[in-house]
């Protein structure tokens, strides 16, 4: 073989290899025992319409590595329990899948609030937890946890810079923001950041409003909303509240002259009409330059295909599906790197190098685990989510839109 060709081939086989998906000799199939991964999602209750794209991601890459070499040789079984959306349930999953399914690792739920609920249970029999979705940095002290989350260490202060930058951007920057927001911790708790960031910024709040977790009746925030008529509005939405919330604006003929929600169901608020233009923060988006990685090509070819079939509202990797992959990413770079599944030889691991995945290096040894903030903002655009800040990420021709007055 011609030594250039032979260097090429070489190098390509390393960076699969560290991206989790390279192939044993001779395409050997993972053999003995199953590496038990234990977990919960949310599959029913508020935060079902979110948690199957998590679900989906990790089922493809566990078919993807199962096709291959497995986790060092060995195939691959996910341990998935329902969590219902409720911290309390999670809590005791978690217990169960340590002390009963006795799984070899553990990935973590979807959502701030079960995840919060998850960590004792792991720092009690001293088990990393890897997760995604952790909005609240601080409270997680837990040395064991690993947090594979683009939003780093202050998310209530980066996410809401980095929206307020892209909105400086354009011609008609708002001066005026309506900040509303579920009392879901990690929502709550980016969407008092925003309130915060706003006053730095000389951004006017003319109102700040909360709701429970779980509202369905949206018809008098949309009322007090109305009235204040802000040039922007703020929604710490998770699932279907932002399609709750337009639902009502149409009921009192409103519409928002920008609008922004912090972790919507992608499929459902694509949607729908009233959703023109809306914003929210994302770390990938299905479009170049994101898709030139072919890794994540190659999951977005799967991802299209399976959640088709699933009948997904949208059935394209966005925030939500790609956060869930790279859980997965991760920890299967962890285990072929040190060819291990001791937590603590994991965890050690996670600490003292960084990881390549479909959303940029993620590094774990900033605050509390915590690498940089990898954020993006993306915009419903011609019947989908693309990207359009920062420049450089955006899709390509992609700009920022606000309608007009």
């Amino acid at each position: 073989m011609n030594p250039i060709i032979r260097r090429l081939v070489a190098l390509i086989g390393g960076w699969l290899l560290c991206l989790g998906l390279a192939t044993t000799p001779g395409g050997a199939a993972p053999s003995g025992p199953p590496v038990r991964v234990g977990g919960t999602l949310a599959l029913t209750g508020p935060l079902a319409a979110t948690s199957i794209l998590h679900k989906l991601a990790g089922e493809i890459y566990i078919e993807q590595q199962n096709r291959g070499n497995g986790l060092s040789g060995r195939p691959v079984e996910w341990v998935l329990l329902d969590d219902q959306s409720k911290p309390d349930v999670a809590r005791s999953l978690y217990e169960r899948l340590i002390t009963v399914e006795k799984v070899d690792l553990l990935m973590g739920p979807y959502g701030t609030a079960a995840i919060l609920a998850a960590l004792p249970v792991a720092q009690r029999y001293q088990k990393m937890l890897i997760s995604t979705t952790l909005g609240i940095p601080h409270l997680a002290k837990y040395a064991m946890h690993i947090p594979v989350n683009s939003f780093g260490p202050d998310p209530d202060k980066t996410a809401p810079a980095r929206l307020y930058d892209a909105l400086a951007s354009t011609s008609r920057p708002p001066k005026t923001i309506a900040i509303v927001t579920s009392k879901f911790p990690s929502a709550q708790f980016i969407s008092t950041g925003a309130r915060d960031v706003a006053g730095a910024r000389s951004l006017n709040v003319v109102l700040y409003l909360e709701y429970e977790f779980g509202t369905r009746d949206f018809m008098p925030i949309a009322t007090r909303l109305k009235e204040s008529n802000p040039d922007f509005l703020w929604v710490g939405a998770l699932g279907l509240d932002g399609n709750l919330l337009l639902d009502a604006f149409k009921k009192l003929d409103y519409t928002p002259r920008g609008h922004y929600y912090l972790f919507p169901a992608p499929g459902p608020l694509v949607a729908t009409p009233e959703a023109k233009f809306a914003l929210a923060p994302t770390h990938f988006e299905e479009h170049a330059p994101f898709t030139d990685n072919p890794v994540a090509a190659e999951f977005v070819k799967l991802f299209n295909e399976r959640a088709g079939k699933a009948k997904v509202p949208y059935p394209r990797v966005e925030l939500q599906a790609a956060g869930g992959y790279i859980g997965w990413q991760a920890l299967g770079i962890a285990v072929e790197a040190t060819k291990s599944l001791d937590d603590k030889v994991l965890v050690n691991w996670f600490k003292t190098h960084r990881v390549e995945t479909i959303v940029g290096t993620m590094r774990f040894d900033g605050p509390n685990n915590y690498g940089e903030d990898l954020s993006k903002v993306k915009q419903i655009q011609d019947g989908r989510w693309v990207v359009v800040w920062p420049r450089e990420w955006a899709a390509p021709g992609a700009r920022l839109l606000l309608p007009g007055p």
